[in-house]
Formats: structure tokens, sequence, C-alpha cells
């Protein structure tokens, strides 16, 4: 077997890391991996005689590893023991191509069912209007108004369903075609590209946003490797810039109890699949649309508008009536 067997377990698991960086996952999923291998690791060297650091591979039998995960489980949502169960066996995965390691244990550790996340999308009918309307006007209550940047920041995301990370990774040369076939090349999680159609409205709003950048900073700021998304200095968004850039938005459209707690930027991406479920789109089209690398995440939107219009055709006050006229327990 390889001589990194030899290796102290810290050693490999960087190791690992640094092969993942490769894949440009997002700082938050990597920092979510070493998370994960760290706090087991842990809970393994207190269950022997060997701090952390002294810790070789081979100490990590499958019964090692089930006790470990036990231990783990215990204060933890099913979600966060499924997800470090995934990091734990990339990470086996990772050793066993490299020949470092014979077997992956984790087989032999159970691990719970990980439920879907149910979508979050903007509560009431015409709320993204009232947001897109709030935004593009000019309300005086800001020091350096800039409506155009605004809308078509909300408006790629709840046209066009982007996460967040995506919004920040947009180039302005990641919008092509031509008038009427345009598109944007989206940098998908896990970097799995994608591209998405830009209708002919959201078109004008990009376009009308790219215009007003260029009289504020000259057409220099327009290149097409530059940023598609800035602030108001002109320099690329970052993560809280953007996020803070939307819940001013939530705050000027006096939408904030609309929004559903815990999916505040995340809710533009689920309204826009919602639409696209209530509006007789597929499960593999949403799929396509939203870069999902599983067709069951993209279902849950429409079990989720089957569910809605269900309970809709319940609150109808004609079928409540019908109780009166058929007797409930018929012989």
């Amino acid at each position: 077997m390889h001589e990194k067997q030899d290796e102290s377990l810290t050693a490999l698991i960087e190791e690992f890391l640094t092969a993942r960086a490769t894949r440009k996952p997002s700082p938050h999923t990597l920092a979510a991996y070493r998370r994960d291998l760290h706090a087991v690791a842990a809970l393994v060297a207190e269950a022997t005689p060997l701090p952390l650091d002294a810790l070789l591979i081979t100490d990590l039998s499958p019964r090692v590893m089930r006790a470990a995960f036990a231990r783990f489980a215990g204060p933890r949502a099913p979600a966060s023991v499924h997800r470090a169960w995934s990091t734990w066996n990339s990470f086996f995965a990772f050793l066993v191509a490299d020949g470092i390691v014979a077997g992956n244990p984790m087989p032999a550790v159970g691990r719970p069912r990980a439920l879907l996340p149910q979508p979050k999308p903007l509560r009431g009918a015409d709320t993204p209007e009232v947001l897109l309307a709030s935004a593009a006007r000019d309300d005086g209550r800001q020091r350096d108004p800039w409506p155009e940047r605004d809308v078509a920041v909300l408006a790629v995301a709840l046209c066009a369903g982007l996460r967040l990370s995506e919004l920040l990774a947009l180039r302005v040369g990641s919008l092509g075609g031509r008038p009427g076939e345009r598109r944007v090349e989206v940098a998908g999680k896990g970097g799995r590209p994608r591209v998405v159609p830009i209708e002919a409205d959201l078109d004008r709003v990009l376009m009308d946003y790219l215009a007003s950048r260029a009289r504020r900073f000259g057409s220099r700021s327009v290149r097409p490797d530059s940023a598609l998304l800035v602030d108001r200095r002109g320099e690329p968004l970052r993560r809280g810039g953007l996020q803070y850039l939307v819940e001013s938005c939530y705050r000027r459209a006096g939408i904030g109890d609309r929004v559903p707690r815990g999916a505040r930027l995340h809710a533009l991406r689920h309204t826009f699949a919602t639409r696209l479920a209530e509006d007789g789109a597929s499960a593999a089209e949403i799929m396509r649309l939203l870069g999902h690398a599983s067709l069951a995440s993209s279902q849950t939107y429409i079990e989720v508008t089957a569910g809605q219009q269900r309970d809709a055709v319940r609150a109808n006050r004609t079928n409540r009536a019908l109780a009166a006229l058929v007797p409930s327990d018929l012989d």
C-alpha cells in the first residue's frame, strides 16, 4: 500500500481539501468540508489515547468511524450528519483513488436520509412586481440612488434564477447572443456551466443598466471582462454588498414580512423556480435552468405548487357547501 499511510490524518485532510479547491467550490462549501472532517476526526482522537495530530489514516476502521459518527450525530440535525457523511465518503474515495487506503469504510457507517429543503419563494402573488416597481423609483431616501442597477440585480435573480455566487461571478461578457436571442452563460455550482435564456424585457433592463454605468464611470467600465454587477463606486459587488443591496430593496418596497426567514436573497431564485412550475415547466426544464445536480431537487417545486393548488381548491366555498348535500358516511 501507499507510503502516505504513515502521514498524519490532518495532513491527508489538507491534501484532500487542496484537491477539492481545484473544482472551484465556494469558500463556504470548502469551509464546511474542513469543519466536518476535523469535527469527526476530533471525536476519533477523543476515543483513542492519541492526540489528533498523531492519528494515522490506518486508525480509522469501520468500527471507529461508526462510533465517531454516532457521537457526531447526537446533537446535530439529520441534514448536517448527512452532509458530514458525504464529505467523509468523498475523502475516503479520494484516498482510495490515490492508492493510500485499500477501501472506503463509510458504507459501513449509517447515515440519515437527507430531506430535500423546501422552496422558500417570496410570499404574495404580486410581490415580485411590487419589489421591481419600488426599486425602479427614485424615492429620495438614498444618498446616491441608482435604480437602473438595483432593478438589474433583482431582475437577473428573479428572471434567471441565479445563486448568489453565480451572480457575483457574472461578467459583462457573460451576456451573449443577438437581440431577441440573448443568453447568459453561468458558472454554476460544482463547476457545472449552464446557459439561461434572456428574454427581451430583461435584455432591455440590462442594457439600460450598462448604459447608465457607462455614463457614471466611462465606457471602459463595461468591458467584457468587467464584473457585471458593481457597487456605487464601480467596484465589483461582493457577497455582503449584494446581500445588503437586496435587503435594502426589500425594506424600500415594504415587503419584509413577505420574505421567508433564512432565504433572503435565495428567495428570488426560489420565486423564479416556483413560477416556472406554476406556469407548467417540467422538472427536467427546471433542473436545467437552475443548474440542479439531481431531478429530485427540481421536483420539489412542482410538488409544492401542486400542494398550493390543492389548498386553493379546498378553500373554495362551493366545495364546502357540498358537505351539507351528501352524508359523510354513506352505507
